[in-house]
């Protein structure tokens, strides 16, 4: 299963310890590591990355799980440590890149306050005990959180809100005259385009899962031709799991895109 998980170490030396045997637990292929970083928080809130490894698949640049996830953990986040609505809803689509939820967010940011690390991974995980025995002996705490979940069922219900919203202001505007009829299609026009960015954005985030999807895979599949027995079938079974919900994802959009269309070529018709 892909997860993003985030170890939080008192110091910097601890952190790249724990990076080192997150690394060992690779080569044994206990886990896959898909991307990492060492970041350290900041007395201003602000996030330094410390270390980006370039040796894996998926890189830290912008847009991606990482990049977002540690975007999201410069300042205040989190409700349980100051975030406001505002705030979480600006920042909905880093939470579906990064694949985690606001719950996830609020216990790393309790736990990263500034002057303390964490060692940010995606990785491929099985069981959690190879992780967990490491990290906790070097006296790290660790945050663990599936990824493939949240990313579709907040765009589909973000989607669904907003057509359900404009459903309703179409059928209120069918019977609105005058002034009350302009002003209703103006909020429907905004409706629709706050609607057409959000499936723009489902769009590019697809190309580039798709770009993460095949680095993933290429790079397990190089692991695997290099070992034999239970090891490769770990291997093969991670590159089925990765394509399985990778095309699970593609489904969702195609179905969310299909109401695009519709819309689209009602709007002609009109």
């Amino acid at each position: 299963m892909e997860k993003m998980l985030v170890v939080v170490f008192n110091d910097e030396p601890k952190t790249y310890e724990g990076s080192h045997a997150l690394k060992q637990l690779d080569t044994e292929g206990s886990i896959t590591i898909h991307a990492e970083a060492v970041i350290k928080k900041n007395a201003d809130g602000t996030v330094t990355v410390k270390q980006s490894d370039d040796d894996f698949p998926i890189r830290t640049a912008g847009g991606t799980a990482i990049g977002s996830l540690i975007g999201l953990l410069e300042g205040p986040v989190g409700l349980a440590v100051g975030a406001t609505a505002g705030f979480l809803a600006g920042s909905i689509g880093d939470l579906a890149v990064a694949g985690v939820d606001a719950d996830f967010l609020d216990e790393v940011a309790a736990a990263l306050t500034p002057g303390k690390c964490a060692l940010i991974a995606d990785v491929s995980e099985e069981w959690i005990t190879p992780v967990d025995t490491r990290m906790e002996a070097l006296g790290g705490t660790v945050f663990r959180k599936a990824k493939k979940s949240f990313v579709d069922e907040q765009w589909a219900a973000d989607v669904a809100a907003l057509r359900t919203e404009i459903d309703q202001l179409k059928a209120e505007h069918a019977r609105a005259r005058g002034e009350r009829k302009a002003k209703l299609q103006a909020k429907i026009d905004k409706l629709n385009a706050k609607l057409e960015a959000k499936l723009d954005r489902a769009k590019q985030r697809s190309e580039q899962l798709k770009k993460e999807t095949d680095a993933k895979v290429q790079a397990l599949q190089k692991k695997a031709e290099k070992t034999q027995g239970e090891i490769k079938a770990t291997f093969d079974a991670r590159v089925k799991r990765i394509r399985d919900d990778y095309e699970q994802s593609q489904t969702k959009l195609k179905h969310l895109l299909a109401g695009q269309l519709k819309d689209a070529a009602a709007r002609l018709e009109k």
